[in-house]
């Protein structure tokens, strides 16, 4: 079965700023969905600004994945959609992945319960994502560690949920280690957070980056969805 992806983004520094324009021009979506829709993927794009965020009830009941990247604009998505978001995760199944400052999104912080803070810093350095499970569906085909020669540091503390099974960890020439491939599992959906993508780098157009995204996807998209019954029932012991 195709997996339906849908692909949201703020597309807000992409309209703005000339050192996120060269990357992305048409938007860092574009740019994902351009690479998924060649691995076999049904992809669809939303964007901040479109009604409803792009994410009408119609959208999702068709989106087995979501996949998130906000950083200025986290204050602007409507509560409302938030709610829709999150019950598409916990009673439809739908897959989530956050991509790197999504960890500041209202649908992050709600599934997961806590600030989602971390340590920051825009200094150009080299990281390599680790592989820590090297056997997860997450980690297939990726090699010992994949490399970006100038990101942003993300440092721990990571406050967060301890992830029901961690795949990669950073380590930064600055000497800072981060938890960057995170799984989680809420209701009935699963969530994936991936920290790299800070908007000013190509990261986006590297093969390793884009290999984790499929990998990931795959691994979250809902696989015989069971409806779960709550309240008051009769008795079934007969």
């Amino acid at each position: 079965m195709t997996i339906r992806v849908t692909v949201w983004n703020e597309f807000r520094h992409e309209k703005t700023e000339e050192s996120v324009k060269k990357h992305y021009p048409d938007g860092i979506h574009t740019v994902i969905a351009d690479f998924l829709k060649k691995d076999s993927f049904d992809v669809k794009t939303a964007t901040l600004d479109e009604p409803e965020h792009g994410l009408t009830e119609a959208v999702l009941a068709e989106t087995d994945v979501l996949l998130w990247w906000g950083h200025m604009a986290h204050g602007e998505v409507d509560d409302a959609i938030v709610d829709r978001l999150q019950h598409q995760v916990l009673r439809e199944g739908m897959g989530l992945l956050v991509l790197h400052s999504g960890h500041f999104s209202k649908i992050f912080k709600r599934l997961m319960g806590t600030t989602c803070d971390l340590k920051w810093r825009e200094a150009d350095e080299k990281e390599r994502l680790w592989v820590v499970s090297p056997g997860h569906e997450i980690a297939d085909g990726l090699g010992d560690f994949i490399e970006i020669p100038e990101a942003e540091m993300y440092g721990e503390h990571f406050d967060i949920p301890q992830p029901d099974e961690l795949v990669l960890v950073s380590w930064f020439q600055g000497g800072e280690v981060f938890r960057s491939g995170c799984c989680f599992y809420r209701g009935m959906g699963k969530i994936f957070y991936f920290r790299p993508g800070h908007e000013t780098y190509p990261i986006y157009h590297q093969s390793g980056i884009q290999k984790v995204i499929t990998n990931g996807i795959r691994w979250a998209a809902p696989r015989n969805p069971v409806k779960m019954t709550f309240g008051n029932i009769p008795n079934m012991r007969d």
